[in-house]
Formats: structure tokens, C-alpha cells, sequence
């Protein structure tokens, strides 16, 4: 039997131990600060599942590690179990974090293992939407990211704090930085999410994308966020968030060349963020243990995975993708 260490069991973590449990018949071994909270959840899932007190950054006998910890320390940990000659799956959508976890590709090559970088909901399932749509393509030449909805109170604050902190955009070979809260843009997402206004904020796709896609001139991402939300997106979040958050949905546009002609492929999918995540992170850890990825380092799932076979595995998981038709993929 597979076993896992699952570093952090809030709506993520959770929803991550609960997939290699019952999915995937897993023996998970959970570790969290929050002690009530770590128990309740091994307590929900049976046998498969066990409790270790230490602290989370200590030496884990498992196969391989899922930490779905709070953003800006999800590094820290992955530089950790690394050292202790574990493969790293990491969840975590603070720009922060994401640099500093691919700072350590070079280290992870040298010990031929494996860190994917941003197996959540976006970053995560946006990379493999990316990967996928661009198997169309001759030529990618722009990747646009929008994503709303969150994953549970700490995704809901990271979220909050993003959008007024300042963007990045891969553009022309470079980065350019961007005001958080800027670049309105009118986003379709699969029903019933719907139409939603986007802004740029302090987002982590584009840096997993980016290498992924050596020739690609531009990459975005975008949030849905209201007027409150960019009033007050400086300020400390005041209001109560859903436990394990409400609906969501990315899109994901696509435009490039196929024999010549320009041409733009937007696809999307809609499922509770913290659902989808856990599934995602899942699917990253099994296919990690089985050899799928293309290769040892630090990187996203667009640049380690063949897409449909991701897509695939979440499919029966019960995450799917959809096609937008019609002009600008409404």
C-alpha cells in the first residue's frame, strides 16, 4: 500500500487525504498545527489514515509528500522533506511561494526527485487546461488566465491580499510588473458561474506557465473580485469565508497559430475550489509515484504532465473540463 504524508488538513489538505483514501486506497499520515482539527479529520477517514504529532517539518517515513500548509511556507517544508530524499506535491497559490519552490529545481534535479509546483485548483488545474489547449496549436502565443472562487478561509484571505498587491505578466520574453486591481476584463466562466469582472492581482500562474511554453509571447491571470473586494483589498478581510468556500471556475484562454491562421481555444471548469484541488494534488502525487513526469525538478503540472492523461484521471475523480463556443469563447 502507498503511503502519504499530508502536511496541513485544512479545506485542501482535507479534501487531498479524502481523495488517496477512498479513491485511491492510500494510507495517508496526516500532520497539521491545529491538533483538534488533525484528529477530526484522521478520525473521518478510518484506518487509512494516522496521526503524527512532530513538528511539520520533521523526517516523514512516507513515499512521497502532499503539503497543502498556508501559502509563503509551503517552500520551507518542500526544501525540507527534499533533503530527506522525499517527492514533493505542493498546493499552494502565493506568487511568494511558487519563486521560491522553483528556486529549488536545480537541488531537486541533483537528488532526482520530483516538487510539482502548484497542484491546486489555479494555479493547477489552469496549467493542465493550458497544456491541453495547446496541443492544438503549431504555435502558442498567448496564455490568459481568469479564475473565480475560493478554497476555504486561508484561500479566501491569500486571495484578498493578492488583489492588492502588484501583478506579473510574462510578456515579450520579460516580466513586467502590474497594479494589483487593474486590467478590468469581462470573463466567461461555465455556468453558473457566468460572466464576471477580472483584475490583475498577485497571482502565481503565469510563473509555472511561463517555462513551460519557451515561445509563448504573452501570459496573464486574472481574478473576479467585486467593488468591495477592491476597496478593501488593503485592508485586514473583516467578513466570515465558507469553511471550505463556495463554487468556482477557471477559464483559460489560448491563442497561437495552426497552419498560419490565428486562432484562440478558451476551456473552463466549474466545481468547489478546495473539491477540485484536492483532486488535482491526488492525481499529481500517483502520477509522480507511477514515473509520468517528464521529468526530475521543480516545476508545474503543465511542464511535468502529458495533459490528457491528467484530465483523464480527474475526469473519473469527477473534475471535467469544458469547451466555450462562440466568438471570444462565450
Amino acid at each position: 500500500m502507498t503511503r502519504i504524508g499530508v502536511i496541513g488538513v485544512g479545506a485542501v489538505g482535507a479534501r487531498v487525504a479524502r481523495q488517496l483514501v477512498s479513491v485511491d486506497g492510500d494510507s495517508v499520515v496526516l500532520r497539521d498545527p491545529d491538533r483538534t482539527r488533525l484528529r477530526t479529520v484522521a478520525a473521518s477517514l478510518g484506518e487509512h489514515a494516522s496521526v503524527d504529532e512532530r513538528d511539520l517539518h520533521d523526517p516523514l517515513d512516507v513515499d512521497l509528500v502532499v503539503i497543502a500548509g498556508p501559502g509563503r511556507t509551503q517552500a520551507r517544508a518542500a526544501a525540507a522533506f527534499l533533503r530527506y530524499g522525499r517527492p514533493v506535491v505542493t498546493t499552494t497559490d502565493d506568487l511568494t511561494d511558487v519563486r521560491a519552490l522553483l528556486e529549488l529545481d536545480a537541488e531537486a534535479r541533483g537528488r532526482e526527485l520530483t516538487i510539482v509546483v502548484g497542484a491546486g485548483f489555479a494555479p493547477g488545474l489552469t496549467c493542465v487546461l493550458a497544456a491541453h489547449a495547446a496541443a492544438r496549436f503549431d504555435e502558442v502565443t498567448e496564455i490568459h488566465v481568469a479564475t473565480s472562487g475560493t478554497g476555504g478561509p486561508a484561500c479566501a484571505r491569500q486571495h484578498h491580499r493578492a488583489l492588492g498587491r502588484g501583478a506579473v505578466d510574462w510578456r515579450d520574453g520579460e516580466w513586467i510588473a502590474r497594479p494589483g486591481g487593474s486590467g478590468r476584463e469581462l470573463c466567461w466562466f461555465p455556468d453558473p458561474i457566468g460572466p464576471k469582472d477580472c483584475y490583475r492581482a498577485e497571482l502565481a500562474d503565469a510563473l509555472v506557465l511561463a517555462p513551460a511554453f519557451p515561445a509563448v509571447q504573452r501570459v496573464t491571470a486574472r481574478v473576479s473580485a467585486t467593488r468591495r473586494d477592491r476597496l478593501t483589498a488593503r485592508l485586514p478581510m473583516l467578513w466570515p469565508t465558507d469553511p471550505e468556500g463556495g463554487p468556482g471556475a477557471v477559464r483559460v484562454e489560448v491563442r497561437g497559430r495552426v497552419g498560419g491562421v490565428g486562432t484562440t481555444v478558451v476551456l473552463g471548469a466549474m466545481d468547489r475550489p478546495a473539491v477540485a484541488a484536492g483532486a488535482v494534488a491526488a492525481v499529481a502525487a500517483h502520477r509522480v509515484l507511477d514515473g509520468s513526469a517528464a521529468r526530475t525538478g521543480a516545476a508545474g503540472l503543465a511542464e511535468l504532465f502529458a495533459p490528457r492523461l491528467v484530465l483523464a484521471d480527474l475526469a473519473a475523480r469527477g473534475v471535467r473540463a469544458a469547451v466555450f463556443e462562440g466568438p471570444g469563447g462565450h
